[in-house]
């Protein structure tokens, strides 16, 4: 799989729509909500261009039971691919084009990666250096994804810590 990060693309916007509608309708019964996040759901912010979706569901069990209704619209079903408590499904193969990421409602890694879009929204600046850190990595992971996530992850790890203490003051 090639690590290429794009200019923003507002198609992603109906892109995560479009296939919001398309989970729904197959497994909507034990969906709470469908969340647009990653890089792809912040405007104006340059990304792979791979739709990240969270599934907030009802029970993990019951999604499971689901698999084989994911499989037939091309997602290939991973586990918890390194997550505790997430069923994590990827679709395109080595042209990726979705993943979907869900946890049963009231696991933090909902909110920790609501925090973290959110804040990348209403801060821009911190925004664009993670841009240009993503461009950086890209240029020289020689399109290993490892690579790519590892020379990420400090950046993420610092801000994500900082979203969500600003995330939390914003809900109350």
């Amino acid at each position: 799989m090639q690590v290429i990060v794009v200019p923003y693309n507002p198609k992603w916007v109906q892109k995560f729509e479009t296939e919001a509608k398309v989970i729904q309708n197959q497994i909507g019964g034990i969906i709470n909500a469908i969340h647009h996040i990653g890089s792809t759901s912040v405007p104006n912010l340059m990304a792979k261009p791979i739709i990240d979706i969270i599934l907030d569901v009802d029970d993990l069990k019951a999604l499971d039971q689901q698999t084989n209704k994911l499989e037939q619209l091309g997602y290939e079903a991973m586990g918890e691919y390194g997550i505790v408590g997430r069923r994590y499904f990827r679709k395109g193969g080595d042209h990726r084009t979705h993943h979907i990421h869900a946890f049963q409602s009231g696991d933090p890694n909902i909110m920790r990666h609501l925090a973290f879009r959110d804040y990348l929204i209403q801060h821009p600046s911190i925004a664009k250096a993670y841009e240009a850190l993503k461009l950086e990595v890209a240029e020289h992971c020689n399109h290993d994804m490892g690579k790519y996530c590892d020379g990420k992850d400090a950046f993420i790890k610092h801000h994500e810590t900082l979203a969500i203490k600003w995330f939390q003051k914003i809900q109350y």
